[in-house]
């Protein structure tokens, strides 16, 4: 149960709200949650460089999608957990979570030469960018 509450500012008796939240229901376990994907990007003269920490995700479950500019990295998590004591089951829990990262670059990439790995929690791309195509001056006769 959850309670949404304005806070007043014109409440004079801090003691009386700091009781007030003493009192609320609150859970000695923290809740897990769905995997986040931070991301660092760095630009080369020939491709970008990009870590995205997702850790507790398999590498199987880890979807990278590359498609012009645009780059897409997508995690599934799935974990379960249960503690045994003398042949019984005490606590089962089950972890299902998604996340999701897309972003645009300057450069559209060639995806036949990008590379991928995975390590500690890392996914590590190498995205080099498609060579410019060149550009000529037309003669007008």
């Amino acid at each position: 149960m959850n309670e949404l509450r304005v806070k007043d500012l014109f409440d004079m008796d801090p003691f009386e709200s700091s009781f007030r939240n003493l009192m609320r229901p609150w859970r000695a376990e923290g809740g897990e949650r769905s995997p986040q994907i931070r991301l660092d990007l760095s630009e080369h003269d020939d491709c970008y460089m990009v870590k995205a920490e997702i850790p507790g995700v398999k590498r199987e479950d880890i979807d990278v999608r590359i498609d012009r500019n645009q780059v897409t990295i997508s995690a599934e998590v799935k974990q379960e957990k249960e503690e045994r004591k003398d042949g019984r089951v005490l606590r089962s829990e089950r972890q299902y979570g998604f996340a999701s990262r897309s972003f645009a670059l300057a450069s559209d990439i060639d995806d036949a030469k990008a590379d991928a790995k995975y390590q500690n929690g890392v996914l590590e791309l190498r995205l080099p960018k498609k060579a410019t195509g060149s550009s000529r001056k037309l003669s007008i006769g």
